[in-house]
């Protein structure tokens, strides 16, 4: 048996296959985008087909990039978008439609419901999360009343229902295994964080039948084998979860009070706090950090819905780049655009707002403004959201001097520089920026024993650059002071 590690990274817009090795060290990687679909306002779909076969590409292309064949894999790990619902048939493994998405705002009358007849205390204090259409909880609900024949499947126990994990778990298997794991579990609205297990007052609140449900399972654990029609062997797989807490792993954040920073399609914020389950009093969440061993580390969430999000509408929509990498010479050869402010609430408002009516603006227009100050301005608008969380954490009570920050859109040094600038704490990039899937391949690595402990992986993680805060604070003060308004009015216009 060899020591390499298959790790599986399914993103919102694309999935991604890397080969490891036993030192962290990319051996061959792939990655193929799939298509988005937005059939009405506010709603997000992908096909679970079109996901399954761009990950079947993804890992045949990634070993056949490595050179490494499948006898010489130990184990595979897989990272996912969270939130993100799937049902499907438990005879045929057929998705019942297409999978609504973490970013979709359709259950929000549903979530006004439910906070109307009182049960948001509930839920808050069951699952540490809000009442908001981005969990799954009222995803579910809204497939089990909305598609014809759904629920009464369901009732039946015909029907399984997965976030994306689960779902390729199994795909993976030959539908062997019906397994997902506490990360991902405590994302769905559906888990106890507490007592560790689905909770029968919010499945009876909501309708849901507990035999939709997977095992939930540690972090590192069986999750069941790869079946050999696939790649030729059977591989364990060994580590799963939801790719903020996966990076919050590959980031090395396994002290309390450590905090991570991930910038893809939203950006998300997670400190963690140990084995305390800490509450929010400005709308940020408690949630599974990781669960090792039966031992529970919780974190403390900010989330942004939209962050590379808005970099691919600037290249997609607004076609005003040819591609992403393209905002980082046009930024640092634009003059800051004094007066204007990009909101980019495509799908509402994450954290500390959480308005999922909100839409996006542009404010601020002159005509002297030109493409250039947009994608200057819509790069400065992610770095305000991720000050909305920071300022969040300090109003209730905690002080993080320090962000380590990964995802793509750090690979960009003027908005790196800018974050720093903007949260007045150094910001730190790690030697390897893509530590979502690197922290699926430390948990799959741990299960089969190629790593001894925690201490072991927060050992390997190396700085590649640190950016100390540069502007004058007064003029970030005032500048911040103009977002605060361009939200408000961008929530005011809503209603």
């Amino acid at each position: 048996m060899g020591k390499y590690i298959l790790a599986i990274d399914q993103g919102t817009t694309s999935s991604r296959a890397i080969i490891f090795d036993e030192s962290g060290h990319a051996k061959g990687t792939a990655q193929e985008e799939f298509p988005q679909y937005f059939p009405n306002d506010g709603w997000v779909e992908h096909d679970p087909e079109e996901i399954w076969v761009s990950v079947l590409n993804v890992i045949n292309a990634a070993v056949a990039q490595s050179g490494v064949s499948a006898s010489d894999l130990c184990v595979a790990g897989i990272t996912n978008q969270r939130e993100t619902t799937v049902i499907w048939d438990r005879q045929t493994g057929e998705p019942i439609g297409r999978a609504i998405v973490w970013q979709d705002r359709r259950t929000a009358a549903d979530c006004q419901q439910l906070k109307d007849e009182g049960l948001e205390a509930m839920f808050r204090a069951k699952t540490g999360l809000l009442l908001d259409p981005y969990f799954s909880a009222t995803k579910v609900r809204w497939m089990l009343q909305h598609i014809e024949g759904v629920k009464e499947a369901a009732v039946k126990g015909r029907l399984a229902f997965g976030t994306i994990d689960t779902f390729l778990i199994w795909r993976l298997t030959e539908g062997r295994v019906h397994r997902t794991d506490a990360t991902n579990a405590a994302r769905t609205g559906l888990f106890n964080i507490h007592q560790q297990c689905w909770d029968q007052d919010i499945l009876n609140a909501l309708q849901i039948p507990e035999s939709l449900l997977p095992e939930v399972m540690d972090s590192s654990a069986d999750f069941g084998r790869i079946d050999a029609s696939i790649l030729g062997e059977e591989i364990l797989i060994g580590g799963v979860a939801g790719d903020q807490q996966a990076a919050l792993i590959g980031q090395g954040c396994f002290d309390v009070g450590m905090m991570k920073s991930t910038y893809g399609t939203g950006c998300f914020m997670i400190l963690n706090s140990g084995s305390q389950p800490l509450s929010s009093d400005h709308a940020l969440l408690t949630t599974v950090a990781y669960r090792l061993k039966g031992q529970v580390t919780y974190a403390l969430e900010g989330s942004i819905f939209v962050a590379g999000a808005a970099v691919q509408w600037l290249r997609d929509k607004l076609k005003i780049i040819d591609h992403a990498g393209d905002t980082e010479t046009i930024a640092a050869s634009t003059e800051e655009p004094e007066g204007l402010v990009v909101v980019p609430a495509f799908t509402g408002l994450g954290a500390p707002y959480w308005d999922p009516e909100a839409r996006g603006a542009i404010l601020g227009l002159t005509r002297d403004t030109g493409d250039d100050a947009i994608v200057t301005a819509t790069l400065t608008a992610v770095a305000y959201q991720t000050r909305d969380l920071l300022l969040a954490m300090r109003s209730d009570g905690l002080a993080p001097n320090l962000v380590r920050v990964d995802g793509g859109m750090v690979n960009n040094n003027w908005f790196a520089q800018r974050l720093a600038d903007v949260l007045a704490v150094p910001v730190d990039r790690p030697a390897n920026v893509e530590t979502t899937v690197l922290g699926a391949a430390y948990l799959a690595g741990l299960q089969a024993g190629l790593y001894n402990s925690l201490e072991d992986l927060a050992a390997r993680w190396q700085l590649d650059r640190r950016f100390e805060a540069e502007w004058d604070q007064a003029l970030i003060d005032q500048r911040y002071d103009g977002w605060t308004r361009a939200v408000q009015a961008v929530r005011h216009f809503s209603g």
